[in-house]
């Protein structure tokens, strides 16, 4: 037997009893294609928040739009109805095939979302004939599906940075769980009391077995962290990366500070060598005839030369196994930037100095924020792709969306 149309796209569509295609609208002179459908009679009506058997109150028409079918723009039209419960009041009954508020069904949000994984909103929305506002949407619902559905983890090692938001020192806080690699929120600033609050309001997250907290020497972040956690200062990590970011800054003001004094006096061999400075030594590509060269400037006798072997110095200190081993390498490398008479070396000396728990904690833990960096770069990706976003929330949500390692797709969805 010959299937009918409506049959068709009741196959099509997924709709099952108790509703039906009952008629369809098409549109062929503009490829659209309306499919009708309707609840059968007689069907009893259930309060969809306590379940209790109720009468109908009344129906209101909605529409969603659902993928393309035989290359023609295809709508489901239905009139659903509301139910009215003694308890919880007027309430629309839920459909299969979308989720409550949405314009569109569960197939067509999948298949946007599986296109936002890869492409930016605007192209998403280009490709499917939607406004920007539409598919931000679907990527909202997705992010708020997602976290529903998350599980109770208990991370063991946590990371806490920073990423910037837009230009003017706005920035957001990054929490990753790093043993899942996946970022487990995304705060609004990065002050301390925003930290200390987001630590208390945890239901998603047991951090009762945590072992190490990795982040850099920022004072609020240490203050919140030490405020929830009474082992804090067995936590706390500083990243090696930080570290190392503050030696090559200073090395850097050294260079220019000498460059400039050489540059009066004739020809700087400093000239052009920034970059060659503030290289790893231990990189592969250290054997071109440019680094080769580098080498020999090196050993010159300049405070430059002195500075770059105190950022090599420190960057060998972090792979010690025996602590008492490590603690008298960092004085010994701690006493040598006391007495170089180079005061940019002197400062960051200091810093060490006050923040030196936590830098042994990070050889002891062998905890770093590397992950937490390569996951900056892809938010910093992300925001570049989408160039820019207008608020914090929707920045937040791309970052969850990307990086949360979430379950983003309707569960329905057949």
């Amino acid at each position: 037997m010959s299937e009918s149309l409506e049959e068709f796209y009741s196959n099509l569509l997924g709709i099952e009893s108790p509703w039906k295609v009952a008629s369809i609208d098409r549109d062929s002179a503009n490829k659209k294609v309306i499919a009708i459908v309707k609840i059968k009679e007689g069907v009893p009506f259930f309060c969809p928040v306590c379940g209790k058997e109720v009468k109908k109150y009344d129906q209101r028409i909605r529409r969603w739009r659902h993928l393309d079918s035989c290359n023609h723009k295809t709508i489901l039209e239905g009139a659903i109805p509301r139910i009215k419960c003694p308890e919880h009041g007027v309430k629309q009954i839920p459909v299969k095939w979308a989720e409550e508020n949405s314009r569109f069904t569960l197939e067509f949000e999948s298949a946007v979302i599986l296109w936002l994984k890869d492409d930016p909103i605007s192209t998403v929305a280009a490709n499917f004939g939607l406004s920007w506002a539409s598919v931000d949407g679907i990527m909202s619902r997705a992010v708020k599906r997602g976290l529903a559905k998350r599980k109770i983890t208990t991370p063991r090692n946590i990371g806490i940075d920073e990423t910037s938001f837009r230009k003017r020192h706005e920035y957001v806080t990054v929490i990753l769980d790093k043993d899942s690699d996946s970022i487990i929120d995304v705060l609004d600033d990065r002050k301390a009391e925003t930290l200390k609050n987001w630590f208390k309001v945890q239901q998603k997250s047991d951090f009762s077995k945590v072992e190490s907290i990795s982040m850099d020497m920022w004072d609020p972040f240490i203050n919140a962290v030490k405020s929830n956690f009474v082992e804090a200062e067995s936590l706390i990590s500083f990243d090696r990366f930080h570290v190392a970011q503050h030696f090559g800054r200073a090395l850097d003001k050294v260079r220019a500070q000498e460059h400039r004094i050489l540059s009066e006096q004739g020809i700087s061999p400093l000239l052009r060598t920034k970059h060659q400075w503030l290289k790893n030594s231990n990189r592969t590509d250290n054997r071109t005839i440019s680094r080769k060269e580098f080498m020999s400037l090196s050993r010159m006798n300049l405070k430059t030369a002195r500075a770059w072997r105190i950022k090599e110095a420190a960057a060998t200190l972090w792979n010690y196994r025996y602590m008492g081993v490590a603690e008298k390498a960092w004085k010994r490398l701690l006493y040598w930037i006391s007495h170089c008479r180079l005061k940019p070396m002197i400062s960051v000396g200091k810093m060490i100095r006050k923040y030196f728990w936590g830098i042994l904690n990070a050889i002891r833990l062998k905890s770093n924020n590397s992950m937490l960096e390569a996951k900056n770069a892809r938010i910093q990706r992300i925001k570049k792709v989408a160039c820019g976003f207008r608020n914090k929330e929707r920045f937040k949500n791309a970052i969850l969306f990307h990086l949360g390692g979430l379950e983003l797709m309707p569960s329905s969805t057949r």
